[in-house]
Order: structure tokens, then C-alpha cells, then sequence
């Protein structure tokens, strides 16, 4: 009988290591699993915010052209985009910085020649996000305005490359400014300066749609072959 209790104990023994085997393996590989899952759920995450960042700081909806520079015109000009990229403008520049009144696109353009990057924004764009505007545009080489008929929120324009944004706000502003802005490979008079044209706004400095006819026979003060050229200066200061 004693025997038979032995053996009864051993095999009792043995059944319990057994399960505790069994536990313990079963608890590894919910440990091990668990840890999979977490490892999966982490480069998931990760692999998200990389995906994501990119999508919402990425420069792939920058639109380009090819305008030639140094084609100066004495009138208004006919822009394809809205605002202009590029192409003919005025014989002088917009002076770089910040301006509260629309200012003439042919200026502008000049300004953008020299490397200026013009920021555009809708006249009732709210003032907190007018105010972010003007501190990225606290810089040289930058020219900010709003303006009227604005297809987009806000509209970052340089040498034949434009951004249009829905905000201010928009993370890939800043990053189409530190690139953009008097990029010798994209600026056609690339170290031209930015400031020493003028300081006017449109309503100040209007541009005629067509070249001035000649004054009738006899009035030669009105013809504007004989009169003096004029050379350009701020009659105002962009605002602060």
C-alpha cells in the first residue's frame, strides 16, 4: 500500500510540474506576443507620424514657371498668375518689407527678381494670423501685402515658384522661406538689393495700363520725351 501511495505521490508530482510547464510557457508566449504587439503598434505609430509629417511639411505643391528676367515694361501688366511668379515689370523695385495698403504687382515683381519672397494674404484674414505673417516676414528679402481677389488664404511667392496655403499657420510656409528666399539658383539678380525703390502702395503709386501719348504740337512741357527721367524714391515707409 505504501508503495502504491509513492507512486501515486510521484506521478502526482510529476502531473504538477508538468502544468507548471505548461503555465510558463503559456505565459512567455503571451509575454513575447504582448511585446510583438507592442514593438508592431510602435514602428506603426512612428512610421505614421514620419508619413504624416511629411505630408503636411512637404514643398511638392509648389508650382513653378520659367520667366525670364530683366524685362522691364513702363505700364500695367496682364499677369497670368494670381499674384504674378514672374515676368515683365517695372524699372523699380518694391522695397522689402511690411506693407498694410496692396502694392503693384510690377513693383513686387522687381522685388522678387532681387530674391524677395512676397507673401500675399486676404484683406480679412484674421489679425492673428496677419501678425504670424508679419514676424516670418521681419526678415530681408521679404515683402508682405495684402491683397484683394487673393485665390488662396495666403500666397507665397517668389521667382517662378508660388505656394498657396489655407493658413498662416501652415508648417510649410516657413519652409518654402528659408528656401525660397535669395536662392541664388532661382533669383535672376541674385545679390541685387531690396531696399532703394519704393516704399509706396498702389493707391500712392499707381502705374498707367498704357504708355502716355504724345501731347499735341506746341506743348512740348507735356510730352514725356523731353521730360526729365524720374528716378524712383519711397515717398512713404512700409509699415512696422
Amino acid at each position: 500500500m505504501t508503495e502504491k501511495k509513492a507512486q501515486a505521490r510521484r506521478e502526482h508530482l510529476d502531473r504538477m510540474r508538468q502544468e507548471q510547464k505548461r503555465k510558463e510557457r503559456r505565459t512567455a508566449f503571451l509575454m513575447w506576443g504582448a511585446g510583438g504587439v507592442v514593438i508592431v503598434l510602435l514602428v506603426g505609430l512612428v512610421g505614421f507620424y514620419l508619413v504624416n509629417e511629411r505630408a503636411v511639411s512637404s514643398l511638392d505643391a509648389v508650382t513653378s514657371a520659367k520667366y525670364p528676367g530683366s524685362v522691364h515694361v513702363q505700364t500695367k501688366v496682364a499677369y497670368k498668375e494670381n499674384p504674378p511668379m514672374g515676368g515683365e515689370h517695372n524699372p523699380a523695385w518694391q522695397d522689402c518689407g511690411i506693407y498694410d495698403q496692396p502694392i503693384n504687382n510690377e513693383n513686387a515683381v522687381h522685388a522678387m527678381e532681387h530674391g524677395a519672397v512676397w507673401i500675399t494674404y486676404q484683406p480679412d484674414l484674421p489679425k492673428a494670423q496677419v501678425d504670424r505673417l508679419k514676424e516670418l516676414s521681419s526678415k530681408e528679402y521679404m515683402l508682405l501685402s495684402p491683397y484683394p481677389g487673393l485665390p488662396a488664404k495666403v500666397v507665397a511667392s517668389s521667382w517662378n515658384k508660388q505656394l498657396k496655403l489655407d493658413s498662416a499657420e501652415d508648417p510649410r510656409l516657413p519652409k518654402y522661406i528659408a528656401k525660397y528666399r535669395n536662392n541664388s539658383a532661382e533669383t535672376p539678380e541674385f545679390g541685387a538689393s531690396c531696399s532703394g525703390g519704393v516704399g509706396t502702395t498702389t493707391a500712392e503709386a499707381p502705374i498707367p495700363a498704357t504708355t502716355p501719348t504724345a501731347a499735341p504740337s506746341g506743348d512740348p512741357s507735356a510730352d514725356p520725351s523731353t521730360a526729365p527721367e524720374a528716378t524712383p524714391s519711397p515717398s512713404s515707409t512700409p509699415s512696422s
